[in-house]
């Protein structure tokens, strides 16, 4: 597989995609039955960054290539990478697993749902860039998940995050230990102007919770 630009405008990270081998072949069979000379593939991402995140692909005939989109060549068929997906797609793999009622393609991509922060991004959006980046993989091991609502400066306790908790965490008795030693402390180490978090959950509602 080789990685080019299309365009003269140089991407800002370099995909790392990975189709695997079955992919391909899965891939260079619907695309031959397309009887389009040069067509290919096009992955991007949609709602990038968010909770709404979803990795998709289509094909692409040689017209339809936008000027800025990043190409790698397979063996049969050129794959076009939406630019601005590329952070997105970062570890991403492609992969396609043949079972008796024939197969499944499946898209994997890890980094989708991470929202991405620069030098000035606001509070709110380097809250939620830990919280998607670090916390929630964490928590995804009980089912459970975790979300700002709010950021306030409270007169008394200062600059201070207002969190809610979901799915396994909702209602678990073990969420004061959760918040303190694992959630406010990241927050804290990685935005030191933060002074306090807080939780906002209805914790009586307590049917998916871990521990009970």
């Amino acid at each position: 597989m080789s990685t080019e630009n299309v365009s003269a405008a140089v991407a800002e990270e370099i995909p790392n995609l990975l189709i695997t081998p079955s992919a391909q072949e899965y891939l260079s069979d619907l695309l031959n039955k397309q009887n389009t000379p040069g067509i290919g593939v096009r992955v991007f991402v949609e709602h990038a960054g968010t909770p709404r995140a979803e990795c998709c692909m289509a094909y692409s005939a040689p017209e339809e290539v936008a000027p800025t989109d990043y190409k790698q060549d397979y063996p049969d068929f050129p794959a076009y990478i939406d630019t601005p997906s590329i952070p997105y797609l970062l570890d991403a793999v492609i992969d396609y697993n043949k079972d008796r009622f024939g197969g499944q393609l499946t898209f994997r991509a890890p980094n989708s749902k991470v929202p991405r922060v620069g030098p000035d991004a606001s509070i709110e959006e380097r809250i939620t860039y830990i919280l998607q980046s670090e916390i929630n993989p964490g928590l995804a091991g009980h089912g459970g998940n975790c979300a700002l609502v709010e950021v306030v400066e409270d007169v008394e306790h200062g600059l201070t995050a207002v969190l809610k908790f979901g799915g396994g965490c909702q209602g678990c008795s073990a969420i004061d230990v959760t918040l303190k030693q694992g959630v406010e402390t990241t927050l804290k180490q990685h935005i030191p102007e933060l002074t306090r978090v807080v939780d906002q959950t209805d914790h009586s509602q307590a049917d998916g919770a871990y521990f009970k």
